[in-house]
């Protein structure tokens, strides 16, 4: 018998994909397509990508940020959620956020402590969830917030750009942080990582015309490869996004190549009450989406919406007519901050009482909709 530990670590992870795979009941034909674009990957996170590849037919998962730390009107209060008080179910993906953790701050830009966020991620995978991370860096080059861009950031990170050197401390803090992150039985967990998203909106120092698509190519391909072989971390799973695009050109302008992302997905809002304008924006793009996730056989995702919940029918009425007509892996809705120190009142899915909370129990009651109990039967991570 061949000793697993004299062969070369990636050849050992396709041995347990294949294994894994054997597990999911997907033909072995289908290794490489459900393989992830980490050639060093998990175990775990070869079984989460394979089984997410599988989910795509039965539904889409529902996901919100924040969940677990707080709500309207609620902060930390052990095993609570919005979306468990309205459904008596927990959501399928739960999203987080890492920005301040380049600053070594003891919480996110969202106030949420760091020590905290562990051990809310740890519980919702115990559950049997799925974890995506997201990273509003500020920026390297003048210090100020991520949605203070100033000319000449990305390439002053790049390799030998005058802040390069600064830049992979923030990513060995970042790669110290999803080491930390592990089961009971001391594993790693799999991660969704987010970075440098709406990737194509000016508001961010990474985004629109503030890098050319060279230089943002540059910066995405470098800030993997440093994760994956120079901090050998190989228990993420990709995520690439924009905002709002006119079309695919512009969707796969900075698109970094198939060996850098598992996720493709778009964040959308509806700011207003254009309801026609929002489903005819949303429709096209995620056709466009379908195709171009189909095309390069990566996830499509809904990586952050919001809707208006002035409309009490949002849910049944124009969010699940949209999920019904495309090919979509997960939908992450935003948080639920609340009344925010501005006095702006910040919340994308129903609270206990809220005006469309009843619509959305007919929303988690479609059979199309996944929520944590129908993750429950899929374990995910074997």
């Amino acid at each position: 018998m061949i000793a697993l530990k004299r062969l070369p670590y990636g050849f050992v992870c396709r041995i347990w994909a294949l294994i894994i795979l054997a597990g999911t009941g997907l033909p072995a034909a289908l290794s490489q397509t459900v393989l992830p674009s980490d050639p060093k990957a998990t175990p775990q996170t070869i079984a989460l990508n394979a089984h997410l590849k599988k989910l795509v037919s039965k539904g889409v998962m529902i996901g919100h940020q924040d969940d677990l730390a707080y709500g309207v009107q609620w902060r930390y209060e052990a095993g609570r959620s919005d979306i468990h008080d309205v459904t008596g179910d927990y959501p399928a993906v739960y999203g987080w956020e890492i920005g301040g953790i380049e600053n070594d701050d003891p919480v996110n830009l969202d106030s949420v402590p760091f020590t905290a966020m562990k051990t809310f991620i740890r519980e919702a995978h115990e559950r049997g969830g799925i974890i995506t991370i997201s990273w509003h860096l500020h920026n390297p080059l003048t210090g100020k917030s991520a949605w203070e861009p100033a000319a000449e950031t990305v390439a002053s990170i790049l390799p030998g750009g005058k802040k390069h050197a600064y830049f992979t401390t923030w990513l060995d803090k970042v790669a110290g942080f999803f080491n930390s992150l592990r089961s009971k039985s001391g594993d790693l967990i799999p991660i969704i990582f987010r970075p440098f998203h709406e990737l194509n909106g000016d508001w961010f120092w990474w985004g629109g015309k503030n890098c050319t698509a060279t230089e943002f190519k540059q910066l995405w391909r470098f800030t993997i490869n440093y994760l994956r072989n120079k901090k050998q971390i190989h228990h993420l799973l990709i995520a690439y996004n924009t905002d709002r695009f006119a079309g695919r050109d512009e969707y796969l302008q900075k698109y970094p190549g198939n060996e850098w992302v598992d996720i493709m997905g778009l964040d959308i809002y509806q700011r207003d009450n254009s309801q026609q304008q929002f489903l005819t924006d949303i429709n096209r793009m995620l056709t466009t989406l379908d195709s171009v996730a189909q095309e390069n056989d990566k996830l499509p995702a809904l990586t952050e919406f919001g809707g208006n919940l002035t409309y009490t029918d949002w849910w049944t009425g124009t969010f699940l007519p949209v999920l019904l007509k495309h090919r979509l892996s997960y939908a992450l809705a935003w948080r639920n901050a609340g009344r925010k120190a501005n006095g702006e009142f910040e919340y994308y899915v129903p609270y206990k009482g809220e005006r469309t909370a009843n619509d959305f129990k007919l929303f988690y009651e479609h059979p199309i909709t996944l929520f944590q109990k129908d993750l429950n039967k899929e374990y995910l991570y074997k």
